[in-house]
């Protein structure tokens, strides 16, 4: 595989799961379909079935959603290398996408990193019962309002930002009451929309302190080796070789925010030319466009993913 070439991989979270997510890829490259394979020998259970044919109800679970998607954010950079894909020069995964970076640059051995991130689907679901966290997306706001908007609604409950995912667009997550103050007060502070998101577990906020520290111990007896590409951690926006800081990062991931415009603009100062976005989905191409005046594009369909292979230089 060709070393150079100037691109930065971005993987997606939680969000872009689809019942059929990456069929027309996979028809196409056979890697898919046997990444999907060694992660249901992890699981005991069929992931591709359930990627492919739901229900939604199933796969939009926690701890099956968050192998889902490594699988298939694995699995397409699997099939990028098997056909000559050139190597990023920097990597990142947005929260759950992270650790589908950390597979790609061979810190994390892919079997091990299913059995991780089913934990981490367990461990958050459990931290706080179903109703009495959210999360919600605030449109047309400065990062200070919004802030200023958690402080101000929280009461002595748990409320921050968890998402700075472009400019004018954060996502607040905490405890269900606090997020609901927010919204009203966001509206009055002239948000342009702000919307309760529909996910089972409030991330990035301190409600997931408890499932943090649990995952630490499932996190610790873990093989992890220096990245042989770069990958810029969430909750630090910085990238490290150290495997003990590389837990601590993964660690504080779950209740920090996730610094997307931050992450993506240091892409840009590491000299990435373009941006591809790896894995199901073109969430993340939408954001990043709004965050960097860089070609931006997604590998999820066939013609997509023929014409980044098939582009000349980064």
């Amino acid at each position: 595989m060709n070393a150079s070439g100037g691109a930065a991989f971005v993987f997606p979270g939680q969000g872009s799961q689809s019942v059929g997510m990456l069929k027309a890829l996979a028809a196409e490259h056979p890697e898919i379909v046997e990444t999907f394979r060694e992660a249901s020998g992890v699981l005991g259970y069929d992931l591709w079935d359930r990627a492919q044919n739901g229900p939604e109800e199933a796969l939009n679970r926690t701890a099956v959603t968050q192998p889902a998607l490594l699988a298939a954010d694995v699995g397409c950079y699997r099939a990028w290398h098997a056909n000559g894909g050139a190597r990023p020069v920097v990597m990142a995964g947005h929260s759950l996408g992270e650790y589908a970076a950390l597979v790609c640059a061979e810190a994390l051995d892919f079997r091990e990193a299913v059995r991780l991130v089913a934990r981490r689907g367990e461990l958050m679901q459990a931290a706080v019962p179903e109703g009495e966290g959210a999360m919600a997306a605030i449109l047309g706001l400065a990062d200070e309002a919004v802030e200023a908007v958690c402080r101000d609604c929280a009461q002595d409950e748990v409320l921050a930002a968890a998402n700075y995912n472009a400019p004018g667009q954060v996502v607040i997550a905490g405890a269900r009451a606090a997020v609901d103050r927010a919204l009203t007060a966001a509206r009055a502070a002239g948000a342009r929309r702000s919307v309760v998101l529909a996910v089972s577990a409030p991330s990035h906020c301190g409600l997931m302190r408890s499932a943090a520290q649990e995952f630490a111990l499932a996190l610790a007896p873990v093989a992890v080796k220096a990245p042989v590409v770069p990958v810029i951690h969430n909750a630090m926006v910085a990238a490290v070789s150290e495997p003990d800081r590389i837990r601590e990062a993964l660690i504080s991931q779950l209740f920090s925010p996730v610094r997307w415009v931050e992450t993506i603009r240091q892409m840009a100062e590491r000299g990435a030319s373009r941006i591809l976005e790896c894995g199901p989905g073109k969430v993340l191409t939408g954001l990043n466009k709004r965050i960097v005046d860089l070609p931006c594009a997604a590998l999820g369909e066939p013609a997509d993913f023929g014409a980044a292979l098939g582009a000349a230089g980064p």
